[in-house]
């Protein structure tokens, strides 16, 4: 010190300790009516720098150990380069205590967290339920660890809330958060550690669509609700109740059908136990939200779905609004969206506006299920070839060759050669049932009405060989549940889709759309002026543009597998 100041030490201990702070960083203390010490009490400066010194090396230690058993889940070695990177800039001197106490950023920070369920996440994760208590019991001897402890809470908050806790990529879905990623130190230093406006920087961390924000605010709604609703569960059936039979769980509907919004809070329901208007009307809402068919009669899927607590209901909405935030931030382009639990396509325009909507068929359930990925449509075809794919070739088209040698020519089949080349369209032979069986032929099926694809097909190029297309078969986009197809998505208005997709090229009208796939030739294919992005995702839990809450059944199971890892905690898997 005497160095430093290149004269006498009989400097005031203020003065001395005002020198000190300022040599330190501004992280030590100034004087202040209210202020606590964290270091020393006694004017020995050297002893306050001695203890400066050593938080220094207690925060080294903890970050290089990547451990800090204060936490709720201690072990952050995922995060130890960022925390190295973010103290180190600093010669690791305290972030969030500066002047004797923790700063307004921190006090910021620590707010966030605490409310951190409200944006679908877990605030004990941040450990919420802690962050008071550690206030209170700040002193010198734990200013390092409540240190480390909020950077690291900070860090993972920012790193969940961006691009949520579990990398799509470990349920080997073809989407990518990496373009999504900050610089956390850096971010956490210059945005929340010395930032000027803590809440305003987290809030930029958010997507930006409408439907992220409704689902955000469907979820406060739903946590009210379930304060309020007594979880009492309806009666069981042994047949289905139809509007004017008597049923001991109409007062229980009416009470939960009012709550949830599906029976208006103007609406009267008589007294006693009979099912009708306006309860029958509510039914039906109810219904149509959870993907029912919405006859108004209560049978056991409808009494199902009624009696999911609505703590349930909550975590659906928690498991959708982590899955959207592993989506792009942002599209340049016209975009198309297919929520496959939803069995439902939208396509936005470029100002994320819903310009056309329809059903769709997706696969089945534990056999053929439909890949979650993104992708760019590049092209149309129409009236195309179904090239059949490896699998189906295998396990379905070549044994029933092997039982009748007139199949192929029967579905207006034809096998051909790796390049092309037809060999046969007609009876199949012992030799070339051979080659079919040990895959040195393919089979494709020939363009026309009766074509598997239908009369157009949308190209997105992928490694799944998965693609939007028409259907022969109309029928079935009338069932509530439609996961029917081998992967492929079955669109329910394919020339309205082709015709939007095509909006780039003026000569494309709908007109010329139907008549392309009705009488013109086969197989053409149309270059897109203009790529369109592609979203194949997953969500049980819909919110509409009018706030509207839909849900739907877990049909793949993905729900119960984003939960099981979740609830493993910190880390989860990058």
């Amino acid at each position: 010190m005497k160095k430093l100041l290149g004269c006498s030490t009989t400097l005031t201990v203020t003065a001395q300790r005002l020198i000190l702070s300022v040599l330190l960083g501004g992280l030590i203390w100034t004087p202040g009516a209210n202020d606590r010490l964290l270091l020393p009490r006694g004017d020995n400066v050297a002893e306050a720098q001695s203890s400066v010194q050593n938080a220094q090396s207690e925060m080294r230690n903890i970050v290089n150990a990547g451990q800090l058993t204060d936490l709720r889940w201690p072990d952050f070695a995922d995060y130890r380069r960022h925390l190295n990177d973010f103290y180190g800039a600093s010669g690791y001197n305290l972030a969030w205590i500066r002047e004797n106490q923790f700063t307004p950023q921190a006090r910021a920070v620590i707010e966030v967290l605490q409310q951190a369920d409200n944006k679908g996440l877990n605030s004990t994760d941040y450990d919420g339920d802690r962050w008071n208590a550690r206030i209170q019991q700040l002193d010198q001897s734990s200013a390092a660890r409540f240190d480390v402890a909020l950077t690291v809470s900070a860090m993972r908050y920012v790193s969940d809330l961006r691009i949520g806790r579990v990398n799509p990529r470990h349920f080997n879905f073809g989407i990518s958060v990496e373009s999504k990623k900050y610089n956390l130190p850096e971010f956490v230093r210059t945005r929340l550690a010395n930032g000027n406006d803590v809440k305003e920087a987290l809030e930029e961390i958010e997507l930006p669509f409408a439907g992220y924000k409704r689902t955000e605010a469907a979820l406060q709604r739903y946590e009210e609700i379930s304060k309020q609703d007594d979880g009492e569960k309806l009666p069981e059936i042994t047949s289905t109740i139809a509007p004017g039979n008597e049923y001991a769980g109409v007062p229980r509907l009416a009470r939960l059908l009012r709550l949830l919004g599906d029976l208006p809070s103007s609406a009267e329901v008589q007294p006693g136990n009979s099912y009708k208007e306006p309860l029958v009307s509510a039914v039906k809402r109810f219904q149509e939200r959870h993907g029912l068919t919405p006859d108004g009669r209560l049978g056991r899927q409808t009494l199902e779905q009624v009696n999911t607590p609505l703590t349930s209901r909550i975590e659906q909405l928690e498991l959708t609004l982590e899955r959207w935030r592993w989506i792009p931030n942002e599209f340049v382009q016209p975009l198309v969206v297919v929520n496959i639990p939803e069995f439902r396509l939208r396509a936005y325009n470029a100002s994320g506006k819903t310009t056309l909507e329809m059903n769709v068929i997706v696969g089945k359930a534990y056999h053929h299920e439909t890949p979650v990925f993104e992708e760019d449509m590049q092209y149309v075809v129409f009236r195309p070839y179904w090239n059949v794919p490896p699998s189906i070739q295998r396990s379905e088209i070549v044994p029933a060759i092997g039982r009748d040698r007139d199949y192929v020519a029967k579905k207006n089949y034809e096998v051909i050669t790796s390049n092309g080349t037809v060999v046969t369209s007609g009876t199949i032979s012992d030799d070339v049932l051979q080659q079919l069986r040990a895959g040195k032929l393919a089979i494709r099926q020939k363009p026309g009405p009766t074509n598997a694809l239908g009369l157009v097909k949308l190209i997105f190029p992928n490694e799944n060989n998965v693609y939007l297309h028409s259907t022969p078969s109309q029928q079935l986009f009338s069932q509530s549940r439609r996961d029917f197809s081998h992967g492929c998505i079955r669109v329910e208005k394919p020339a309205e889709l082709a015709a939007w997709a095509l909006a780039g090229e003026p000569e494309w009208t709908l007109e010329k759309v139907r008549a392309a796939m009705q009488s013109g030739e086969d197989n053409v294919q149309v270059n897109l002026r203009r790529p369109i992005s592609v979203l194949i995702l997953y969500g049980t839990v819909i919110v509409d543009e009018h706030g509207t809450v839909h849900f739907f059944d877990d049909l793949y199971g993905y729900d119960a597998d984003l939960k099981a890892i979740l609830a493993k905690g910190y880390p989860y898997p990058g």
